[in-house]
């Protein structure tokens, strides 16, 4: 059986909160929900970043006129992208550990989505480093223990989701959980950016290859000056 994105919830009416959305990777997802039409919270260590970054998101080409009147693009601090259906997690992971303490609470019953990658960076290029949990996503279920996380968007290109010239984005999301409700509803997320699709690629267990994985694909981006991304074959 193929990836359906027919028997996949519908996910239309949720709002997408963003910790460390005013991020390369945080702002270039946020983008590409709020084209759309995905009601997006952006969060940001500060208040007046988010809320600046809300409005530069909702004046992008592609994003409908006024949505930040609706409050289809809104921003403010952490805890404000706490208050949205499904909350996504890309903040550095120097943080990582710190934040979800604090927001523990803001987040009980949440769907979290971690796609944080740790990563090192020395003159041979990128590395994955050690995770006592095993990777940044188990952290999260280790320090979130009543949320439904899961893990997802680790190899999405920021530079290709923040170009307004690139209308399709062709590449598929690994989505790792315990909780398959909770996958199948990143899934949904997933595919509602153009050219994306959600793979369900198992459990959290499984989640520290896919976070690592991301150090080859920035050698291969800064070898061929490329913007790889992933594609599953035979599904």
């Amino acid at each position: 059986m193929g990836v359906d994105a027919t028997t996949l919830p519908d996910v239309a009416d949720l709002t997408v909160g963003i910790l460390g959305g005013t991020g390369p990777q945080g702002r270039g997802l946020a983008y590409r929900w709020a084209r759309a039409g995905q009601r997006v919270q952006i969060g940001s260590r500060s208040a007046t970043r988010g809320a600046e970054a809300a409005a530069e998101i909702a004046a992008l080409p592609g994003v409908v006129s006024g949505l930040v009147n609706g409050n289809h693009v809104t921003g403010g601090d952490n805890a404000h992208a706490c208050d949205a259906d499904v909350v996504l997690v890309a903040v550095p992971w120097e943080g990582h550990a710190t934040l979800l303490t604090e927001l523990a609470p803001r987040l009980a019953g949440k769907i979290v989505v971690d796609c944080v990658n740790p990563l090192g960076f020395d003159h041979h290029g990128p590395y994955v480093l050690p995770v006592p949990e095993g990777s940044a996503a188990q952290q999260a279920a280790a320090l979130l223990p009543e949320s439904r996380v899961c893990a997802a968007f680790h190899h999405v290109s920021a530079v290709t989701l923040a170009d307004p010239e690139v209308a399709i984005c062709e590449l598929d999301v690994l989505c790792l959980g315990e909780d398959r409700e909770a996958v199948s509803v990143v899934q949904a997320l997933a595919h509602r950016i153009t050219g994306m699709r959600g793979v369900y690629a198992g459990r959290l267990r499984n989640a520290g290859q896919v976070e690592g994985l991301t150090a080859n694909l920035i050698a291969i981006n800064r070898r061929y000056k490329a913007h790889s991304g992933i594609r599953v074959t035979d599904v």
